[in-house]
């Protein structure tokens, strides 16, 4: 599909603060249209307040917003019905069935009795609730509110979607049918501004990401950009022989080919691994063994994980969920734009 240059989500400067703290601290942002943007972030960085801003929950203290066209501030009613919201959790009404949630909300976006009762049925079915569709949703599952959820905020078609952590609790396999239904979301158009505490969730779905922390912009850029920026490869190389591994090594570090940190020897592995900063330190890797007459049996390059990237920008042990921001976190890091 070939993706528009045009940005359906423009974030300049944008401020806000509960009391003394300062939740969002000029935050700058751009999602391009019919692309998924994965906002990242430790406890109390901001990604929260971030959307409920974007989605005219909470109105900013400064700074401007523009979403699909709309400013946030000033043109409200007309930006809530060209987007979509999926919460931290569920925001269902246990009362109704799941059939009778999706069609109240689809008249309340003005949908017709016809148009309501054909899109509710057609998303059920998306989502494999056509079987609990007259069921009252108090009986659901916390996987089949979730599904529920993600199917209303749907309902409208939007063409900008907010997904605030939507698969926290999800089992795999339902995390896969939600994962699935994004992906078909935005083949069919739609961009969508994703937060997240799971990494393998940013690499399935995102093509860009921002890294807050303390409510600023830390970092950003592709998957594979940010990765490179901030650990650079490491060369694996198994040789034929394992018994070489230590004679592999030597012969790195005397030429000073094993990097900075030195090429690492794994004996139980019979493998070896170089950290690679450039093209021609690979090449001369390569050439030096190939020289010494040592023969590799396989030969990968490898990016450091997402986790990895995380902890490289914030300092953090993990991405967790969001609250408000915490005044006790480590200083901001300097911003990484690759």
């Amino acid at each position: 599909m070939t993706r528009s240059d045009t940005n359906a989500v423009e974030v300049r400067g944008l401020v806000k603060h509960y009391g003394e703290t300062k939740a969002l601290d000029g935050v700058d942002l751009e999602v391009r249209e019919g692309t998924v943007l994965g906002v990242l972030g430790p406890n109390g960085a901001g990604k929260t307040t971030l959307v409920r801003c974007l989605s005219t929950l909470v109105v900013p203290d400064a700074g401007t917003a523009t979403v699909a066209g709309y400013d946030v501030v000033r043109q409200p009613r007309e930006l809530r019905r060209a987007i979509g919201l999926t919460g931290q959790y569920a925001s269902v009404d246990e009362k109704l069935s799941g059939w009778e949630n999706l069609y109240m909300i689809g008249r309340l976006l003005d949908l017709s009795r016809r148009d309501a009762r054909r899109r509710a049925d057609e998303l059920l079915e998306r989502f494999s609730l056509t079987e609990a569709a007259r069921r009252v949703a108090a009986g659901y599952s916390g996987g089949m509110r979730r599904r529920l959820d993600l199917a209303a905020s749907m309902i409208g078609r939007p063409a900008v979607l907010y997904l605030d952590e939507p698969t926290t609790g999800l089992d795999p396999r339902t995390r896969n049918e939600v994962w699935d239904e994004v992906r078909a979301m935005v083949a069919e158009g739609a961009t969508v501004l994703l937060t997240t505490q799971y990494m393998e969730e940013a690499e399935q779905l995102a093509s860009e990401l921002t890294v807050v922390d303390r409510g600023r912009v830390i970092a950003r850029g592709g998957i594979d950009e940010l990765k490179a920026r901030v650990g650079g490869r490491t060369l694996q190389i198994r040789p034929v022989d394992p018994a070489v591994v230590p004679a592999m090594v030597r012969a790195l570090d005397e030429t000073g080919l094993g990097g900075v940190a030195g090429a690492t020897a794994v004996p139980d592995e019979g493998q070896l691994y170089v950290p690679i900063l450039s093209d021609t330190q690979l090449t001369a890797v390569v050439g030096l063994l190939a020289e010494r007459g040592f023969a590799v049996a396989h030969l990968a390059t490898q990016l450091p994980t997402l986790d990895e990237v995380f902890l490289a920008v914030t300092g953090s042990k993990a991405p967790i969920a969001d609250g408000t921001a915490n005044p006790e976190s480590d200083p901001v890091a300097e911003e990484v734009t690759v």
